[in-house]
């Protein structure tokens, strides 16, 4: 059976949201000690314990709301033969990246993007989109060519991503987001449609252009810019 640290190592890696319950301190003689752990998804436990059912319980309890705050906090909770101090630890969930069209930037995207915090999916048509993806979505669509990539769009947009990007310029898009206009879809959300993609980084291979999208992927989930901090001064020959 995982430990606690291994189970959440694996949470993690899988892009799991989970809060890690820690004892730090214990005052009297409760049925605990100092560093036991419990790690919790919502109301659920998954591995470890405080010591008794009743820390657990509380420790539950209070999943959700540490969770959702998104920072550690502290608790204290108490049993008849004394009371324990647990520092409560969130770890967010990661954002789910859903890569449309199985092309070599798409394989590319899905490969590196664990690598910067996302959980990528590739979905090769439109149809091959999961029925659930969670709040924070990103999405891009790899192939401007696409037969049904306007159904790919108009399925996705519901769900409010917080980024959307069609790979190719304009000239190759812009019929694709016209048709978007022609379903009544509101101009508000169209403007929100990135077409190209990606900064600039005169990306020409596909590689090139997924570690652009990658790169800009991050700055808009940090909230830069995603220009040089400062430029790079050039190279004596």
């Amino acid at each position: 059976m995982p430990s606690v640290e291994e189970e959440l190592a694996s949470r993690i890696a899988k892009g799991d949201a989970v809060v890690l319950a820690t004892v730090i301190k214990l005052d009297g003689e409760p049925p605990s000690q100092t560093g036991a752990k419990l790690l919790m998804s919502g109301s659920n436990s998954i591995a470890g314990t405080l010591g008794c059912s009743e820390f657990d319980s509380a420790a539950l309890a209070d999943s959700d709301a540490v969770a959702a705050a998104g920072a550690p906090q502290m608790r204290t909770y108490r049993h008849d033969l004394g009371s324990i101090e647990v520092y409560l630890e969130p770890y967010a969930a990661s954002p789910i990246l859903i890569v449309f069209a199985d092309t070599p930037v798409a394989r590319a995207l899905v490969r590196w993007a664990p690598e910067v915090g996302f959980t990528p999916i590739l979905a090769p048509t439109a149809a091959d989109l999961p029925a659930e993806t969670g709040a924070d979505l990103y999405v891009v669509h790899t192939n401007h060519d696409a037969e049904d990539l306007v159904k790919a769009l108009e399925a996705v947009l519901p769900r409010d991503p917080r980024f959307i990007g069609l790979v190719g310029s304009r000239r190759h898009t812009g019929h694709h987001l016209e048709a978007l206009r022609a379903k009544g879809v509101d101009e508000e959300v169209i403007d929100r449609i990135q077409s190209p993609v990606g900064l600039d980084l005169g990306s020409r291979t596909p590689a090139e252009i997924a570690l652009s999208i990658l790169a800009g992927l991050v700055a808009v989930r940090r909230g830069a810019h995603g220009g040089w901090k400062q430029a790079p001064l050039p190279r004596e020959r």
